[in-house]
């Protein structure tokens, strides 16, 4: 690495340093498609996919193109005034969301999305009341804070928001007491992702629904992370034929470009008032032009159905191989977000298969190595994943 690469790293140590964990001295300089590429021209197999959201890879010259042209355009734009950018957009995503849920509104990331529906859940209901599940994840700040299970991370800011309760995940028993006519909503993910990939089970999901039904709350789904493809479907939930209240969405919405959304159904849309929320950057046209070149991407370049056939194969391309090796215990997943549990810390390994083989995966939880690849990977990138994950394992087992 040159010096100017080691004063980048420097300066960024110093000045933005001590709440982020850096995992190597590497400098990232450029991407494209499915590779990161770092200052001293090495290239990276990404399948973090920046954490999920880059869908289409790095670099695309379709977002890229939306963004430049927008840009030059019109850059800001308050949601207090009609914009053409936005509407296509609104358009675009009306397209694609479930049919009851006919109104969006659009926001900056996913926890300020959480936050959102967690206005939009109390005031629909007048209710307080909010459980979520243990293992979830629905982001840092402190009302998403409060919903997401981390044991640790979380009593240094207490007291967090009040009447949350959390209930174990795929377990249908513990919901029948935890979600009562005191209960505004449930939040829940089809898949935990940052919980450990854990993927719902269809009979848990639909019984969620109906206890909700059943007392008067409301379904909340988080499809921040499993939303868009990711999972094989436009949205994880419509695999388990679910129809929330609200969804929450992020990450992969602008491809890339910070972008956030909830849409919602008539009931809800029902008892909104004028400034029952707002948000000076949500829907700017910028990430509007980015996310509606995003969603036509995903539709022209049938995405959905290759994510789905590509996690299937890479999926089982993993079990088959690592499945002998005594220091795995479980490869888990659906669509292309893949999680291989081990019986020791993964943080090692992610950090092996990093310096080792080029390869850049997530965690998920301590024990849990996590697979992002961005939608458009094929066969030749599947197997390079496959070999060096193997290789890194198979020498610690």
């Amino acid at each position: 690495m040159d010096a100017s690469s080691h004063s980048w790293a420097d300066i960024e140590e110093r000045v933005a340093g001590g709440i982020v964990a850096r995992r190597d001295p590497a400098v990232f300089t450029r991407g494209a498609g499915a590779y990161l590429f770092d200052a001293d021209g090495n290239r990276y197999l990404d399948f973090t996919s920046a954490q999920g959201i880059a869908l289409l890879g790095h670099a695309h010259p379709i977002i890229a193109q939306a963004i430049a042209e927008q840009a030059a355009t019109l850059m800001s734009l308050p949601s207090f005034f009609y914009g053409e950018a936005r509407g296509r957009f609104l358009h675009k995503l009306s397209g694609i969301l479930p049919a009851h849920l006919r109104h969006v509104y659009l926001c900056n990331c996913g926890t300020e999305s959480i936050e959102i529906a967690l206005k939009l859940a109390r005031l629909t209901t007048e209710r307080s009341g909010l459980v979520a599940a243990s293992k979830g994840f629905h982001g840092r700040t402190t009302g998403s804070l409060a919903l997401s299970w981390l044991p640790k991370g979380k009593d240094q800011f207490a007291p967090l928001m009040p009447d949350v309760t959390h209930v174990k995940y795929n377990q249908p028993a513990d919901l029948a007491t935890a979600v009562t006519e005191n209960t505004a909503a449930l939040f829940l993910e089809a898949i935990q992702g940052e919980g450990g990939v854990n993927v719902g089970t269809d009979e848990y999901l639909q019984q969620a629904q109906a206890r909700c039904r059943a007392v008067g709350a409301l379904l909340v789904m988080d499809e921040i992370q499993t939303g868009l493809g990711r999972a094989g479907a436009w949205f994880c939930h419509q695999q388990a034929g679910l129809e929330p209240d609200i969804m929450c969405l992020a990450k992969g919405l602008g491809a890339g470009f910070p972008m956030g959304a909830v849409a919602f159904s008539d009931a809800v849309q029902e008892r909104l008032f004028l400034g029952a929320h707002g948000s000076t950057f949500g829907g700017n046209p910028l990430a509007c032009a980015a996310g509606a070149a995003a969603l036509t991407a995903y539709q022209d370049l049938n995405l959905i159905p290759h994510a789905r056939r590509m996690g299937a194969e890479l999926l089982a391309a993993l079990r088959e191989r690592l499945g002998p090796l005594k220091i795995v215990r479980e490869v888990r997943g659906r669509g292309l977000i893949i999680g291989i549990e081990l019986r020791t810390r993964a943080a090692p390994f992610m950090k092996a298969l990093m310096k080792e083989h080029r390869l850049l995966v997530l965690n998920a939880g301590p024990r849990v190595l996590r697979l992002l690849p961005p939608l458009i990977i094929e066969r030749a990138h599947a197997q390079t994943a496959v070999d060096a994950v193997a290789r890194v394992l198979k020498e610690a087992s």
